[in-house]
């Protein structure tokens, strides 16, 4: 069975993005020291948007290899594409070589055989683990990535890599359980009040929501939240019913 997740909760959103940076920055570290390679997958959203912002520098990008978690059924330089937001905060600021950069195909007319050519590029760079690190929001429905409840992605037991329907979202790209269970590390970032009752409800015992059910499987995960979205975990991680002081 997998450990228990690692709690870091953190005073403020800010103060939560330099701990987890500061974390990013050492498990690079440690990877390039290690074998000379480091592999991360980057999340979308406007709170990874702040710690990649953190990450241009100290991190020794031109040994990176960059991937990402999912993407929305859109071009490149579309404002919902989750690559430009990455390309934006990081990619482009830290001068990050383009042949690092494994974005998926969100543009592309036929999802399933883009999934697929995604799925072949990650096993191709070696592995398992295929990532040494995936980086994760969280949503208030418990999903994560772009695995949602009661999608068709949630019971994919092979593949690395799938385009899913997700009911009012439209059609996406994203990793799979397979492909988290590959990999060394797992750290979620959660922010906000708005999150506080999935994160308690992602932590609950038997809980089979997307992230709960991402976490059941990796072999380290840590979760990085502020005070407002922590505030029904108890000191040892588990929910408490009630905010916490």
């Amino acid at each position: 069975m997998p450990p228990e997740p690692e709690l870091v909760v953190a005073e403020d959103p800010d103060r939560l993005l330099d701990r987890a940076a500061d974390r990013v920055r050492a498990a690079a570290g440690a990877a390039l020291a290690s074998s000379g390679r480091f592999a991360v997958a980057l999340a979308g959203g406007n709170t990874p948007r702040a710690l990649y912002e953190r990450l241009v520098h100290g991190v020794d990008w031109g040994r990176c290899d960059l991937w990402f978690g999912d993407e929305r059924a859109v071009p490149p330089d579309d404002p919902q594409s989750n690559y430009r937001m990455a390309k934006e905060s990081l990619l482009d600021p830290a001068a990050v070589p383009a042949a690092r950069v494994r974005r998926m195909r969100g543009e592309a007319a036929d999802l399933d055989a883009a999934a697929r050519d995604y799925e072949a590029a990650l096993r191709a760079a070696g592995g398992p683990p295929w990532l040494d690190l995936a980086l994760l929001g969280m949503g208030p429905d418990g999903h994560t990535a772009s695995l949602f409840p009661g999608t068709a992605a949630l019971d994919e037991e092979r593949r690395l890599a799938v385009a899913v329907e997700v009911p009012e979202r439209g059609r996406r790209l994203t990793l799979t359980l397979p492909a988290f269970a590959g990999t060394r590390a797992l750290m979620f970032l959660c922010t906000g009040a708005a999150k506080a009752e999935a994160l308690a409800a992602v932590l609950a015992p038997g809980s089979e929501l997307p992230a709960a059910r991402v976490i059941g499987r990796a072999p380290r995960t840590t979760i990085f939240c502020d005070l407002e979205a922590g505030r029904l975990i108890a000191p040892a991680g588990r929910p408490t019913g009630k905010a916490t002081p």
